[in-house]
């Protein structure tokens, strides 16, 4: 995977300078080259996402598509969408994760691919985390899964760049029952209720949430868990909170424990 730093834009044209950092292999020291590369789309990618401008840029070609929200690069890096979940395909299969699946191999596998970091490297996985274009697309693949219903929002401090944007396109998929918002039949053999639903109306409200929001039987039970909990840290988070307030208010209860 090559990694692109912009050093400079040029207004109205259709290229940048680019800074590549070229990693040596047995031994030698790294070198950093400075080159000049065409890319016709990335004023498009800049003008339509502003935040991402300045931001530690890659360029990679998928070479296995995992699941609808995980990939692995040619360069055999694993990557996680930032702000995006989609249903699980493997283990307890939920409700249109093999939808999810089948659209993100259609729209990814062999495809080049730019990638955005917003803060943090990676997750406790050791995936890359990040924000991910089609080469020659200019709308962000992470948004695509949610505009297409097949994802919802599970965001985590500190990357939450787009937290309220993605929340925005969620409900906007919700309300016109797209993709696995819809009452009908899907091809996956699980039952819907085995599908997690997590978002609250609005993004977490401080840069940090560490309260963490859980839902169960297929969105009846909603629980949350404060830090130091006895099921903390073995909590998976559909959802983040700033304080105990937030997650009462979204519908959520205190664990016992």
């Amino acid at each position: 995977m090559l990694a692109w730093k912009v050093a400079k834009r040029r207004t109205g044209l259709a290229a940048a300078i680019l800074i590549a950092t070229v990693f040596a292999l047995g031994g030698c020291a790294d070198k950093t080259q400075v080159i000049e590369e065409v890319v016709p789309d990335i004023d498009a990618i800049y003008d339509r996402y502003p935040e991402l401008e300045g931001k530690q840029a890659e360029e990679a070609v998928v070479k296995r598509v995992v699941d609808g929200d995980t990939f692995e690069t040619d360069g055999g890096d694993k990557v996680r969408l930032i702000g995006v979940n989609t249903p699980e395909k493997y283990g307890k299969v939920e409700y249109f994760g093999v939808e999810a699946s089948a659209f993100s191999e259609r729209m990814l596998k062999g495809k080049s691919i730019y990638l955005f970091k917003d803060v943090s490297e990676t997750d406790r996985y050791g995936r890359l985390l990040r924000f991910v274009f089609i080469q020659g697309e200019t709308t962000m693949y992470n948004e695509t899964l949610l505009n297409e219903g097949y994802a919802n929002v599970m965001t985590y401090a500190p990357d939450v760049t787009f937290a309220k944007k993605f929340l925005k396109l969620e409900q906007q998929a919700r309300s016109g029952n797209v993709g696995l918002w819809n009452d009908g039949e899907a091809g996956a053999e699980p039952d819907k209720a085995e599908h997690t639903e997590a978002s609250p109306a609005d993004a977490p409200s401080c840069e940090q949430p560490l309260i963490k929001g859980n839902i169960k039987s297929g969105g009846k039970e909603k629980i949350y868990h404060v830090p130091g909990g006895s099921s903390y840290n073995a909590t998976k988070a559909e959802v983040m909170f700033c304080t105990e307030e937030e997650a009462v208010a979204a519908g959520f209860r205190k664990a016992a424990r």
